[in-house]
């Protein structure tokens, strides 16, 4: 399966008031790209004060679901731990018909002891934690099965995460489109594991999107994360400033090649 080009923009929000983030919000989709996220998390991860502003992901996505008319908007990623799966996949349906049809539901394990410490979730082990999103996943489809409006459309799942045993083995049973957190070798490498769980649940590979995260130029990285199997390039942007520059790079390399 060939899966277009695709440009996503992460708004990190931190370091800025929300003001600044709306502002941030229209200037991203001015900018041409095709997906803005958020992250999940309670407090700042980095680039300045760690107690510094900060704001909520779910709230702030029904927000961005009524400001934005064309990109898709999502989490990269939400954390399975904060809610309830039934509930999550409540709350992604009404984003979705809010947005009128443009939410994709990014997930992940979780992995920020501060954020669970400060906010009274269990933070457990990596095993623990993904195996519960294990059993959030199938709860979370079948919700929306039953839900009344069902969403308005089959809300594609991004998996975050690269834990070649278990993780890569989620994402072949149920993503559409997996984030890796690495580079070229790293996406090699775990592609094939990726591969390998796949034959086993009987799936096609190709049927994946794949998705990084850049921080260098287009003409640095760009064709071997292509050649890889790469097709959504995310770039972070943190607060209060937002600069896409770098995002318009990526844009103008992403219509440069037709």
């Amino acid at each position: 399966m060939n899966h277009p080009i695709r440009i996503g923009a992460q708004l990190q929000p931190q370091h800025a008031d929300y003001a600044q983030l709306r502002d941030a919000v229209a200037r991203a989709e001015d900018s041409s790209i095709d997906i803005l996220f958020t992250w999940d998390h309670f407090f700042p991860l980095r680039g300045g004060d760690l107690n510094g502003k900060h704001f909520e992901c779910w709230t702030m996505l029904g927000a961005w679901a009524e400001q934005t008319s064309r990109v898709e908007i999502g989490a990269l990623v939400t954390c399975n731990s904060y809610r309830n799966p039934d509930l999550l996949a409540d709350m992604a349906r009404t984003v979705d018909h809010i947005s009128g049809g443009r939410l994709l539901l990014g997930i992940g394990a979780g992995w920020f002891q501060r954020d669970y410490d400060e906010y009274g979730y269990e933070f457990g082990t990596p095993g623990t934690r993904i195996a519960d999103l294990g059993q959030a996943l199938p709860r979370i489809t079948a919700r929306w099965a039953k839900l009344n409006p069902p969403p308005t459309r089959a809300i594609p799942v991004m998996i975050g995460g690269g834990g070649e045993r278990k993780t890569l083995r989620l994402v072949a049973q149920h993503a559409d489109i997996w984030h890796t957190f690495g580079g070229v070798d790293v996406l090699v490498h775990k592609s094939a594991i990726l591969a390998e769980h796949c034959a086993v649940v009987g799936r096609d590979p190709s049927e994946i999107e794949r998705s990084v995260g850049v921080r260098q130029r287009p003409a640095e990285i760009a064709g071997p994360l292509v050649a890889a199997g790469a097709t959504l390039f995310t770039i972070g942007v943190n607060g209060p400033a937002y600069d896409l520059t770098h995002v318009r790079e990526w844009v103008a390399w992403r219509d440069a090649r037709g």
